[in-house]
């Protein structure tokens, strides 16, 4: 991979050792996405080098090396401590560090929080439960361990869902989410794309919605 930004990993404290890994673009950065699944979100920031979107930083929080761990830390509803814990790492201790290493501290409309599968559904549920600091929501396949609440939350960020043709279980998860938000009001793009889960699509969707949230 030839990038023209920089990739500056960092190890913290959290979970015994969790490393964080940001694209550093070589512009200043206009906009900022924190993502889930940071070892694999992070390196995508080669791809947002030869499209037409603002320049933007990727702070990338690794997951978990236990699968059960991280579908704990991504969904609220499994082991609520664990979720809170993760939280306060991601949304706290992550942001500060971004601001004071990297100076960059960028408001609500110009933050993103993403994720795809399992950390799509974190994506979701830290988007509608920090709006104050993410001003949108990028999400890819989502899992169904989080689901959407009864009653929505308000205010609602917006919200960008793409899932594949060949993942219906993923599709459908993606879809729901579309609808509750709508009828909540929020504003929503939900695209499908030729391909199953895990695919390329999910990297390629990803300049299209940096564009949509920080192109405007």
């Amino acid at each position: 991979m030839s990038i023209a930004g920089e990739l500056v990993t960092e190890r913290f404290t959290y979970d015994g050792g969790r490393e964080v890994t940001v694209y550093v673009p070589p512009d200043p950065p206009e906009a900022v996405v924190f993502a889930g699944d940071g070892r694999l979100i992070s390196r995508w920031g080669e791809v947002l080098e030869t499209a037409a979107v603002p320049s933007t930083m990727i702070v990338g929080v690794h997951r978990s090396d236990d699968e059960t761990l991280r579908l704990h830390e991504y969904s609220p509803g499994f082991a609520p401590n664990r979720f809170a814990a993760h939280e306060t790492f991601f949304v706290g201790e992550v942001r500060r560090w971004a601001r004071s290493r990297f100076g960059v501290s960028l408001p609500a409309e110009r933050t993103a929080v993403s994720g795809v599968s399992a950390s799509g559904e974190l994506a979701l549920a830290l988007g509608l439960r920090h709006p104050e600091v993410y001003g949108a929501v990028f999400c890819a396949s989502p899992g169904a361990g989080h689901r959407p609440p009864d009653v929505m939350p308000v205010p609602l960020p917006r919200v960008y869902l793409v899932a594949g043709t060949l993942e219906p279980f993923f599709h459908e998860n993606a879809t729901r989410w579309a609808k509750a938000l709508r009828d909540a009001g929020a504003d929503v793009v939900m695209t499908e794309r030729p391909g199953s889960h895990g695919d390329a699509f999910w990297r390629e969707e990803f300049p299209l919605m940096v564009a949509w949230a920080f192109a405007r």
